[in-house]
């Protein structure tokens, strides 16, 4: 074999696509996976050579995290997050592929803009990196982008984030145009006019903190918005942040009449709750604005029973200055590539979703929803692989992230779940 060959034995082999978690071993062979060993076989007498060998001491080696919506404030915001250093945090969480957001300054509307971010991804990140591009010019929801452009320059899916598109007119003709081109969309599913200056989720909680709230309903009747204009043009579509039960009943009837639609939710919606908020902490203020616990328990089943199909970080970086504010005029997001896994976990250990089923949605279905050949363990996928420790402690620091903003909700938590090493291409891009 060439000297390109890696050996991983001893591991927790953690397979998406087959539903496993059982002991074996992988092969690994010019960057990608060559064969998946079962805890019976005996490596001699297969012949296995390699001349990197990799034991993994019983801990858990998985697709690694293929991850939809990162902000990359390049270009406009680079004190924020450059490619380089959220490429580290990338790899320290082990997220292999980012998919960027298109909400940069200027936003990513041009093909000219797109080629520039990639040129800059490929000289300065360690991971692999996909770009969207905004579905109007400038996000400003009136003219839509030149969507076949954008495509030859690269773009994965189109999107406008945050920024509904208000004119059902210019959305309906978008979608078109998009379903001519077999590109996907992805939309914020939100009411702008209830939404609008809302700070969390509206309830008694809310009241009690004198703070801007808005209703859950504001969600679902987005949704149903969108998906009404996704039955007229048939075109692919992914709501991008599905937190409310409300928004559920639409959402599996859209899949039960064959559209071809996917939702996501991001990882905060799935470990935290509105009362999080607590003393004003805006750290804990995000869009949409965390929701009641009921909510969340029911987005955690939502992912085990498939109905939601994406678990993504939603990865948002803003300074201190940003975040250092009254709640009702602090920005919005939080940092999260570092924290998604370790985060993940909680759902883990609290035995409502099971490391395979989980990685179903962190890894395999948004590599499939993009057409991504990674978030597999298959012969001939690409060797994109995170080892982990699911049940290591320990005590977040955010001043010790990578990123270059460190505004995370998660800071001085106990966390379980610890990136051990990660690998792209075959190539450790992480670890000891």
């Amino acid at each position: 074999m060439t000297d390109m060959t890696t050996l991983f034995t001893n591991a927790r082999l953690i397979d998406p696509q087959a539903g496993t978690d059982q002991i074996g071993s992988l092969l690994v062979l010019d960057g990608l996976i060559s064969k998946v060993f079962g805890q019976d076989t005996d490596l001699k007498e297969e012949n296995i050579t390699a001349v990197n060998s990799f034991d993994c001491a019983g801990k858990c080696l998985a697709p690694g995290i293929v991850d939809i919506g990162v902000k990359v404030c390049e270009p406009g915001e680079r004190h924020k997050e450059s490619f380089r250093s959220a490429g580290q945090a990338a790899a320290a969480g082990g997220v292999t592929t980012m998919v960027t957001r298109p909400d940069t300054l200027p936003a990513i509307d041009t093909p000219e803009t797109l080629e520039f971010v990639t040129r800059r991804a490929q000289e300065d990140s360690p991971v692999n990196i996909r770009h969207m591009a905004a579905l109007t010019k400038g996000r400003e929801g009136r003219e839509m982008v030149e969507i076949g452009f954008l495509q030859d320059a690269g773009a994965v899916a189109f999107t406008d984030c945050d920024r509904v598109v208000q004119s059902t007119k210019v959305f309906a003709r978008a979608l078109t145009y998009a379903r001519s081109l077999g590109a996907l969309v992805m939309a914020h599913p939100q009411d702008p006019g209830l939404s609008q200056a809302a700070a969390v989720t509206s309830g008694k909680f809310a009241s009690l903190r004198g703070l801007p709230g808005v209703s859950p309903m504001a969600e679902r009747m987005g949704l149903q918005r969108d998906l009404a204009l996704v039955e007229m043009t048939g075109a692919k579509y992914h709501a991008d942040g599905i937190t409310t039960q409300s928004a559920l009943p639409a959402l599996k009837q859209a899949k039960r009449d064959g559209l071809d639609v996917t939702a996501g939710i991001n990882i905060h919606h799935l470990t935290l709750n509105a009362l999080d908020v607590g003393d004003y902490r805006t750290f804990f203020k995000i869009k949409p604005p965390l929701r009641d616990e009921d909510d969340r328990v029911a987005m955690v089943e939502a992912i085990a029973d498939g109905t939601i199909d994406i678990i993504s970080s939603m990865h948002t970086p803003q300074d201190e200055e940003s975040k250092r504010l009254p709640f009702e005029e602090a920005a919005s997001g939080a940092v999260a590539l570092e924290t998604l896994l370790p985060a993940a976990m909680r759902l883990y250990h609290s035995g409502m979703i099971k490391l395979p089923i989980l990685w179903r949605a962190l890894s395999l279905n948004p590599a499939k929803r993009l057409g991504l050949p990674a978030g597999r363990l298959n012969p001939g996928a690409p060797a994109d692989l995170v080892l982990f420790d699911p049940d290591a402690p320990f005590v977040l620091d955010r001043f010790k992230l990578q990123s270059k903003s460190k505004n995370t909700p998660f800071d001085g938590q106990r966390m379980q779940g610890k990136v051990i090493a990660t690998f792209v291409g075959g190539k450790q891009v992480f670890g000891a």
